[in-house]
């Protein structure tokens, strides 16, 4: 038992590692985006594609194949792409461990959890209203819980793009502009 604990308790710490490199590498990454006019408009980026996914959702349950597909791949586009610069911007808060997180970012990040939860659930019930409630396929009730499923986990990242101060720009002295 203890030699299967030793071999998990090191995995463990090897992935730690792991995702600690990558951290100081994100860290470094886009140094003059780091402001809090650059992450609140990447917040509005992320709000705008995760509305025309439930565009697109609603297109899919009136039968617009067209509209659903544009609406779908362009949101899913823009949110996706504006998510992933904005989680490079919150750095760990958003993507690390709470462990290797300071005071200050654990109880944001924990504050900010629980308020993406509360909204996250919300829109689960608004999706199970919408699939029995709006008549039509009930493929259409899976697509819009899968929009507002996608536009739920991405709250946290948003409440953190929009709500953080701007980095120090000391961190980033003798950094090259990404």
């Amino acid at each position: 038992m203890s030699e299967e604990r030793g071999r998990l308790a090191a995995y463990w710490d090897r992935q730690q590692e792991r995702l600690d490199e990558v951290e100081r590498k994100r860290a470094l990454k886009l140094p003059t985006w780091r402001t809090r006019k650059r992450r609140r408009a990447l917040s509005a980026l992320v709000v705008a594609g995760d509305l025309v996914l439930i565009a697109g959702a609603v297109f899919y349950q009136t039968g617009q194949t067209g509209g659903f597909l544009v609406c779908w791949l362009g949101g899913g586009a823009v949110a996706g792409g504006a998510q992933y610069l904005l989680r490079i911007l919150t750095g760990k808060m958003s993507g690390g461990f709470s462990m290797r997180l300071d005071e200050r970012e654990r109880e944001m990040r924990h504050r900010v959890t629980y308020v993406s939860y509360q909204i996250l659930v919300t829109m689960m019930l608004f999706a199970v209203l919408y699939g029995l409630l709006v008549p039509g396929p009930k493929a259409g009730g899976a697509m819009m819980a899968c929009a507002l499923l996608i536009t739920g986990t991405t709250v946290s990242a948003i409440i953190l793009g929009w709500s953080l101060p701007d980095d120090d720009p000391e961190d980033f002295e003798g950094v090259s502009p990404a």
